[in-house]
């Protein structure tokens, strides 16, 4: 049975999968289970985490896109928003969640900030 969730997720991952569409992110299921992804995000140039190359995983639930996946770090980063733990601190994540939001957006949101 596919679910809303499971189809969303697969047409995010086609997005991310096209050539040239998104830099300095990469993102994947991980172990073909859609629900839990693995992340890669590149630190932007011009910052202090120019260089850097920083892992996160994503768990979603079936009630995605209706509420945001649990994003971490599993690279260590010093950073404001991201705790000890690799828990982020971002309203996109919480109380500015929107279901138009994709796997594409809410990483580079995670980049840019």
């Amino acid at each position: 049975m596919t679910t809303t969730a499971r189809k969303r997720l697969i047409r995010d991952l086609k997005s991310l999968q096209k050539p040239g569409n998104f830099y300095g992110i990469h993102a994947h299921p991980a172990d073909n289970d859609i629900y839990f992804w693995s992340a890669v995000i590149y630190g932007p140039e011009d910052t202090a985490w120019e260089g850097g190359t920083f892992k996160l995983t994503m768990q979603f639930t079936e009630e995605y896109p209706n509420k945001p996946p649990n994003v971490k770090f599993i690279s260590k980063i010093f950073h404001p928003n991201v705790y000890t733990d690799g828990s982020i601190c971002l309203n996109l994540l919480q109380s500015d969640w929107s279901p138009l939001y994709e796997v594409s957006a809410i990483l580079t949101a995670i980049q840019v900030h």
